[in-house]
């Protein structure tokens, strides 16, 4: 299970935090990735994060977001800095209990009928 916390309305050039804390997981190697869903577009990727702490990010956003991991909470992070109006979207985690590259290649990350998925929080910045 997956809970988000942390979003809200900000203005242009600000920052929120958004949280993705897990329970239960019967693994210790996943990928949990955040993905963002603006009206009447396509679900697309924001950045992962693997157990192991690496990180990979959409080139939308490297430079401005950081996805960080809380290993002993099974939470992850999203640090978004120097938001913009193009940031506003629904903002879901995912995970799945394989690596990151595995997932990928497997087309599991972002397919909203794979992995584990957190109800979404609304990120708005105007």
């Amino acid at each position: 299970q997956l809970v988000e916390s942390g979003g809200g309305s900000v203005q242009p050039g600000g920052s929120l935090r958004l949280s993705c804390a897990g329970s239960g997981y019967p693994y210790r190697r996943y990928c949990m990735g955040w993905f963002r869903q603006a009206p009447g577009k396509e679900r697309e990727k924001v950045g992962y994060v693997e157990s192991d702490g690496t990180t990979e990010y959409a080139d939308s956003v490297k430079g401005r977001f950081t996805v960080s991991l809380d290993n002993a909470q099974d939470t992850v992070y999203l640090q978004m800095n120097s938001l913009k109006p193009e940031d506003t979207a629904m903002y879901y985690c995912q995970v799945e209990f394989i690596s990151c590259t595995v997932a990928t290649m497997h087309g599991r990350m972002g397919r909203p009928d794979l992995g584990y998925w957190g109800q979404g929080t609304q990120v708005t910045v105007s």
